[in-house]
């Protein structure tokens, strides 16, 4: 989400779909005029960069149109994960957001109930999604305005020592519209 919120608010790009892999992680498609492509994915090379994050971003200019069937991915459920894996942008939100998106990733379901559980105790959010990535990776997606959201996440991430591992703590503030349309 975070890099996905950079590359969009770089250059006109749109997102076609995200795909689950195994690694764990998540294999974003995106669309748009050839110099925005490659603008945004020098964007998310540096945002992962600065998160120490390791991504690979490649561009592929003017794609075939019989290839669509290699790239395009059915819709997907994973019982074990208990979430699809392939997900298409919904417009059911603003396209403009007045408030913030945190995400909370842990290695450990206890740490990150415990870090939701603080974050809800100390802010105004609310609690928007979980996602399990496999391997015990858990996402905890919340909303709020920008000072709640980032007080909540600040107090969430402090929980998670001994319980667990903490991968992931960011604060999104007025989320792109690609992030919007991912989030349920």
């Amino acid at each position: 989400m975070v890099v996905l919120d950079a590359m969009e608010k770089c250059a006109g790009v749109r997102v076609l779909e995200t795909e689950l892999n195994d690694s764990p992680g998540v294999c974003m498609k995106l669309y748009g005029r050839l110099g925005d492509i490659q603008a945004a994915a020098r964007a998310a090379e540096e945002t992962a960069g600065a998160m120490q994050t390791p991504i690979l971003a490649h561009v592929i200019p003017g794609p075939s149109e019989l290839s669509r069937a290699a790239y395009q991915a059915e819709p997907d459920f994973s019982p074990l994960i208990e979430q699809a894996t392939v997900q298409r942008p919904e417009n059911h939100m603003n396209d403009q957001s007045s408030f913030a998106v945190g995400l909370i990733e842990t290695q450990g379901f206890t740490a990150v109930f415990e870090a939701i559980d603080t974050a809800l105790k100390t802010a105004s959010v609310e609690v928007l999604a979980r996602e399990k990535l496999g391997g015990g990776y858990i996402t905890v997606v919340i909303k709020g305005d920008v000072a709640a959201v980032r007080a909540a996440v600040d107090a969430g991430k402090a929980k998670v020592e001994g319980l667990g591992r903490l991968v992931a703590a960011h604060v999104i503030p007025s989320p792109s519209k690609g992030v919007l349309s991912l989030l349920p």
